[in-house]
């Protein structure tokens, strides 16, 4: 099995009054979304114990995560990897500064299981390549080294290349993002 990339043809500003330049910007191909039952029924299948069972495990283990987490620990997700909350805060260097003010938000911090990891590096990815105007124009199969970002390191596998980590859209028809050489 392979993970399915898109590589769109988009107008990239670097700024809001740059003019931009055309690039191809790449982003995972969503898959449609495996809503709970369907989940459920495939588990229940897989463990042998009846669906309804498998309902009542599922929703009381969503239950205690939630508690968990919001109490400040970092809870197993079994065989992905943990999960827990942090945030983005302000940094001042006078504790009579120190406010809830300085939080910007509170963040869902996932850290993958080794073999979760491990798993993702070594699967294949497929990239489809679209000029600006929706037309197919090339097909790629991956051959990097399958570097995985760890969530732990805030700068990960980011060498500051320039990439583009959400898509964001800022409305004008171009992506804005950071300006890897500053200009």
């Amino acid at each position: 099995m392979a993970l399915k990339v898109k590589a769109v043809e988009r107008l990239v500003k670097f700024n809001k009054t740059d003019a931009g330049v055309w690039r191809y910007v790449m982003s995972p191909e969503l898959y449609t979304s495996l809503n709970q039952q369907k989940v459920i029924r495939e588990a229940a299948l897989r463990s042998g114990v009846s669906q309804g069972v498998m309902q009542a495990c599922w929703d009381a283990a969503g239950e205690v995560i939630k508690a968990w987490a919001t109490e400040g620990h970092s809870v197993a997700l079994p065989g992905l990897g943990t999960m827990r909350f942090g945030l983005r805060a302000k940094a001042v260097e006078d504790v009579n500064k120190v406010k809830t003010a300085l939080i910007k938000s509170r963040r869902i911090i996932f850290t993958p299981a080794v073999e979760l990891k491990e798993e993702l590096a070594g699967t294949a990815i497929q990239i489809t390549c679209y000029d600006r105007t929706g037309k197919e124009v090339k097909r790629v199969t991956s051959s990097d080294e399958g570097n995985v970002e760890d969530p732990e390191n805030e700068g990960g596998e980011n060498n500051g290349d320039g990439e583009n980590t959400g898509g964001n859209n800022n409305g004008g028809g171009g992506t804005l993002v950071d300006d890897p050489d500053g200009d």
